[in-house]
């Protein structure tokens, strides 16, 4: 289990070292001067040279990276060029927003998809099996966009029952957010869901057709007794890499519900440093948004050890 863990540890990390060489590569290549951009198009060449000096921009390519990584090594994420302030303090202020998003949608992807697959599993061929994987194949076709603006035309400006978007901030208390959370939960949970239950239905159809499943059967024991004590528990290594995936994507690709809703998270700060060629931002947060990628998957792999004891011995 150690050299396991050691060997997955030192994947980590060079993934980590060729992510941060390429984010850096491709923001430098971005075009528009942040300095120009920010002084406007009649400033005057001296004043733009200043700035530049006086953001650090003026230095090398490989003098920047350098720093750009020795700061975030040390917590040290840079000072945005927009808004004056250390890139820590966004992102933190960012993250008490995405990170809610993203864990509340995750748990209704869970709490959806375990049991509609394990239906579809346990009727293999029947009018709940092709229901359920007609319903999923539908909410994995529509674009969770399109399906945030479905639920705001229907819950926020017919019934009132949520409001279109904003968040009114943890301050406020704990349901008033929770209730804004909710619309932009269900968007990102519903292509999610869809694609855990056939991933779910799939891995425990699998193991069923296994010879020690046959043999649990002819012992006596009911299909649901051998689903539950037997099959389930094979059958979540493949269920962990989709839940490993989907909180990264969930956590990484929330930029156009976060927009759609207006809330205030890591996905808009991005967008709005693209806009504003704040590249220590975009350059910083997209960086810690791979390391959570990297290191979920990870955490996969040592679940993996964790439910497979074979994986213990490589």
């Amino acid at each position: 289990m150690i050299r396991y863990t050691l060997s997955r540890l030192l994947s980590l990390v060079l993934s980590l070292i060729a992510a941060s060489v390429v984010i850096f590569a491709v923001i430098e290549v971005i075009p528009g001067d942040p300095a120009s951009y920010m002084l406007g198009m009649n400033a005057a060449p001296e004043t733009v040279a200043a700035l530049r000096r006086d953001l650090g921009l003026d230095a090398g390519p490989v003098a920047r990276y350098l720093g750009w990584i020795g700061g975030m090594l040390t917590g040290d994420f840079g000072t945005s060029y927009t808004y004056r302030v250390p890139v820590a303090e966004l992102v933190q202020a960012r993250l008490g927003v995405s990170l809610p998003l993203t864990l509340y949608a995750l748990l209704l992807s869970v709490v959806i998809a375990f049991p509609v697959g394990l239906i579809a599993a346990s009727r293999r061929g029947g009018a709940a099996d092709i229901g359920i994987m007609g319903v999923t194949q539908l909410g994995i076709a529509i674009p969770n966009f399109w399906f945030a603006m479905l639920l705001v035309l229907v819950f926020s400006i017919h019934l009132r029952w949520f409001s279109a978007g904003g968040f009114p901030g943890w301050d406020n208390g704990f349901w008033p957010n929770i209730q804004a959370l909710t619309l932009p939960a269900v968007a990102l949970a519903l292509p999610q869901a869809s694609i855990l239950a056939r991933v779910m239905r799939s891995a425990v159809l699998e193991v069923l057709g296994q010879d020690y499943i046959r043999t649990a059967r002819a012992k006596g024991l009911s299909r649901r007794q051998t689903v539950f004590r037997h099959a389930l528990r094979n059958a979540l290594i493949p269920v962990l890499t989709i839940i490993g995936l989907q909180f990264s994507f969930l956590l990484a690709g929330a930029i156009i519900i976060e927009n759609v809703f207006f809330l205030p998270g890591l996905g808009r700060l991005i967008f709005q440093g693209i806009t504003q060629r704040d590249l220590i931002v975009v350059e910083s947060v997209v960086m810690l948004l791979v390391f959570a990628v990297i290191l979920v998957t990870f955490l996969v792999d040592l679940a993996y050890a964790a439910v497979d004891p074979r994986l213990r011995k490589r």
